[in-house]
């Protein structure tokens, strides 16, 4: 008889891990035929068994980046142990290569922009501005290339584009500020190994421009507010600046959330004044314009108030513009 860790961990291996990561695939695959191991993450809570939280969390406790059967012997070796790191923390990916994906939208959007990220985590997706942008064609072609007005940034967000380019430019970010249920801080060593455990075995480069966007967040922090969005959203959406445009973004958020909360939490951002940007699976929310059918979408959709835009990688590795697909879409 299957159990919820079997299926989560098979479809973890079959459908997200490949080209991704080998070695977590392999991991996972081992889980979910593996009776003992099952036994020790049915431990764990529901919310909190996540496949790359659980291989972060025994990364953090010193498991190698080994085969499955090395793996397995740490992790039964330090059962309790996983088994409590794991019920006190909480996928915090913070991967600003989303925002490679979220450009082409937030370009739509007239300046000056006051930013406002739910699930912020260390607060790098709130850079918009302060990274460079190179967009690759098929066939490996340099479509198009963007630079901070100061000159070519330290992180460098490559991203290949199919279909037409919509116009692209630069934003022009003069507040930043986020909310996060554990906010982590740029500049502490601890976070900064957390946020490197989060990446996953495999995907060259991903470390380096997270270390590289953690110092330009260290550098000039944004407001980091600790606490749940459906509390504290309002409160902090009103000490934004007046004079520039309120934009609020949940790029790979709301998938975390139960579907009630995350109902919840779109319809309080619509009561704002303020624009919502995000990039989520399609089956996500019901609110898409127009209606997606997720079975039949590829990648994530990305979308400016509900309305679809573009279809992505969940990682901004890819994006096709889509706007076509939109009443609204000129």
């Amino acid at each position: 008889m299957t159990d919820a860790v079997q299926e989560r961990y098979a479809r973890f291996a079959r459908d997200e891990a490949p080209g991704r990561s080998d070695l977590y695939a392999e991991w996972a695959a081992g889980v979910a035929d593996d009776e003992d191991l099952r036994r020790i993450l049915l431990r764990i809570p529901e919310t909190r068994r996540q496949p790359p939280l659980v291989f972060a969390v025994t990364r953090m406790l010193g498991a190698a980046l080994t085969g499955y059967p090395h793996w397995r012997d740490f992790v039964l070796r330090n059962a309790d142990e996983v088994v409590a790191e794991c019920a006190s923390r909480r996928l915090q990916t913070n991967e600003p290569l989303r925002l490679a994906a979220l450009l082409p939208v937030l370009s739509e959007i007239e300046g000056p922009l006051a930013l406002l990220e739910v699930g912020a985590s260390a607060g790098l997706c709130l850079y918009p501005d302060r990274y460079s942008y190179r967009f690759t064609g098929e066939d490996g072609t340099l479509r198009v290339a963007l630079d901070p007005a100061d000159g070519p940034s330290t992180v460098v967000l490559k991203s290949r584009v199919s279909g037409p380019l919509p116009p692209l430019r630069m934003p022009e970010i003069v507040w930043r500020a986020g909310i996060d249920l554990e906010p982590l801080d740029a500049a502490d060593e601890r976070d900064r190994r957390w946020l490197r455990g989060l990446v996953w075995p495999g995907e060259a480069g991903r470390e380096a421009r997270i270390d590289a966007a953690l110092d330009i967040a260290a550098s000039d922090p944004p407001l980091l507010v600790a606490g749940d969005a459906l509390v504290h959203l309002d409160a902090l959406a009103a000490e934004a600046p007046a004079d520039a445009t309120l934009v609020i973004t949940t790029p790979g958020v709301l998938v975390h959330l139960p579907r009630a909360d995350r109902n919840a939490l779109v319809a309080g951002i619509s009561r704002l004044d303020a624009r919502w940007v995000t990039i989520d699976p399609p089956g996500a929310l019901d609110v898409w314009e127009p209606a997606l059918d997720a079975d039949g979408w590829s990648g994530f959709a990305v979308a400016i108030d509900g309305r679809v835009r573009a279809a992505a990688d969940p990682l901004g590795r890819w994006w096709e513009w889509r706007a076509a697909l939109a009443p609204d879409a000129s």
